[in-house]
């Protein structure tokens, strides 16, 4: 059998012309229909439908993920499908994305016909600004009369990169409108290495708001302190607090064990403000869970006391929090 040929020189071209193809598209975001269609994502009070057929199909249920993931309530709609029960999907309030780079797909018109039927708004992404698609959206964004890539000029390739890209460029850009933030992304994100990377201390620690937590005021004995304690989960650590109850320092298993073998007996009788670890490292809710592991790593500690604005114990996270959500410091 003759080894095949690869033309890599074609490869690149490629590439080349599908980079052209999304370059091509800066004139478009810069446009009144690109900010209109902006606005409607923005403002929709349902879900952005999405839909498509055939490859503008494919790329149609990557933009509504996409969508979905980052703030903008999203799905994909077939429009073979919708015609057979699944258009009870569209509801008012909604917006319809409709991708055909051709715009003349019977499928799809017949689908804009029944939607324009309910009132939605619709926004068409289509190559053909004359076409029946365009001609029933509200807002229409034209990325224009496209060469395909393909050796035969017919497999959709340019085109539907350039889809992709639009979509993405309406996708984030509402997403930084809403200022939606890394904290936001992990709810949507919560499994995976990705969305323990974003996972905050706050959803990652031990605690409940209502929960006793293993806090002590810094002027108590150690015995008292032990008292105080008895019965309390995470007693591997207590944070010491002053008089205004803010954090002050921790009391560490180590530290303890430490003022014991230098004072024996004599050592319960010991304020917890002599035993304990002063200007102790902390954390807040809202930091990443990741910049918890960093510090535990840094400083090799196994606990951090979580504070509120105020600098009060909220929470106590321990390195093995981190570790249980498989974040990688």
């Amino acid at each position: 059998m003759d080894k095949p040929h690869f033309d890599i020189e074609y490869a690149r071209n490629v590439i080349e012309i599908e980079a052209r193809g999304v370059e091509s598209l800066l004139g478009l975001i810069g446009s009144e229909d690109f900010s209109h269609a902006l606005e409607l994502t923005y403002s929709c009070r349902g879900a952005v439908i999405v839909t498509g057929i055939g490859k503008a199909g494919i790329v149609g249920r990557k933009i509504s993920a996409t969508m979905a993931s980052v703030g903008t309530p999203s799905h994909f709609l077939h429009p073979v499908e919708a015609v057979h029960g699944d258009l009870g999907r569209v509801r008012p309030g909604d917006v319809v994305l409709a991708l055909s780079f051709g715009g003349e797909t019977d499928e799809m018109i017949r689908l804009m016909n029944l939607v324009k039927q309910q009132g939605i708004k619709m926004i068409a992404v289509t190559g053909n600004d004359d076409s029946r698609l365009a001609k029933h959206c509200d807002v229409t964004l034209c990325i224009g009369k496209l060469a395909e890539a393909c050796p035969l000029g017919v497999a959709p390739t340019v085109s539907t990169t350039a889809m992709l890209a639009l979509g993405d460029a309406l996708a984030l850009t509402v997403m930084k409108a809403r200022e939606f933030t890394a904290e936001d992304y992990a709810r949507y994100h919560p499994g995976g290495s990705l969305g323990a990377k974003l996972i905050t201390v706050g959803q990652s620690m031990d605690f409940k708001r209502d929960d006793e937590l293993p806090v002590v005021p810094m002027t108590e004995t150690l015995k008292e302190m032990l008292k105080e304690t008895k019965g309390l989960k995470r007693r591997g650590a207590v944070m010491a607090v002053d008089g205004d109850g803010k954090l002050a320092g921790i009391l560490t298993d180590a530290d303890f064990r430490r003022a014991v073998s230098q004072h024996a007996e004599a050592a319960l009788e010991m304020k917890v403000a002599q035993a304990m670890t002063p200007d102790c490292k902390y954390v807040t809710e809202e930091t990443l869970a990741a910049e918890a592991m960093a510090i535990f790593h840094k400083y090799r500690i196994d606990d951090l006391p979580v504070v509120d604005g105020d600098k009060k114990p909220v929470g106590m996270i321990d390195v093995q929090d981190i570790v249980s959500i498989k974040v990688v410091g």
